[in-house]
């Protein structure tokens, strides 16, 4: 199902998330339209973004917006219409669990200049609560363990190690 501008449905969003961003501040579905309101800027204090256009931006959406699987929520300053907060939950559908969901806690940030206000534990909240929502028996995420005490604060348990293996040559993808 697609939602025009919003990535998904915004009903699927808790009153409990909405009701702790400050005044002048809205938490919601990544829109079409962020990318003029500074969601890649936001996205750059995580991590090497990488040249993203307005098309590529707007071909990626669509491709998240169709597979129903990408849960992407942004804090939006309504004075200044910048995305100053952002997480994602992607859902995995599973064999094991009889064949239940798993939600993956990613690319969590907060821009520059707005850390301390509690927007990456409210997308945390957020994201937890989307992970019920679409019927997730877990959600995880993987993060530096200089960032364990931060996560431990939002009510995720330390449960492992994270391995990773990158393919050859791929800097942009």
């Amino acid at each position: 199902m697609v939602f025009n501008n919003s990535l998904f449905d915004s009903s699927l969003l808790g009153t409990s998330a909405r009701s702790m961003v400050p005044a002048n501040h809205v938490i919601r579905p990544l829109e079409l339209t962020d990318f003029r309101k500074g969601y890649i800027e936001c996205l750059s204090n995580l991590t090497v973004v990488g040249e993203v256009t307005e098309e590529l931006f707007a071909e990626s959406f669509e491709e998240m917006q169709r597979s129903g699987n990408y849960f992407v929520v942004v804090v939006e300053d309504l004075e200044t219409e910048k995305v100053v907060a952002s997480g994602t939950l992607v859902v995995e559908q599973k064999f094991i669990r009889m064949c239940g969901r798993v939600g993956h806690i990613e690319d969590v940030v907060v821009a520059k200049g707005q850390q301390g206000k509690r927007f990456g534990f409210t997308i945390i909240k957020q994201l937890r609560e989307l992970g019920v929502v679409t019927g997730c028996y877990k959600s995880i995420l993987d993060c530096s363990e200089e960032n364990v005490p931060f996560y431990e604060k939002c009510g995720l348990e330390n449960k492992g190690i994270q391995m990773a293996v990158y393919a050859p040559n791929t800097t942009q993808k």
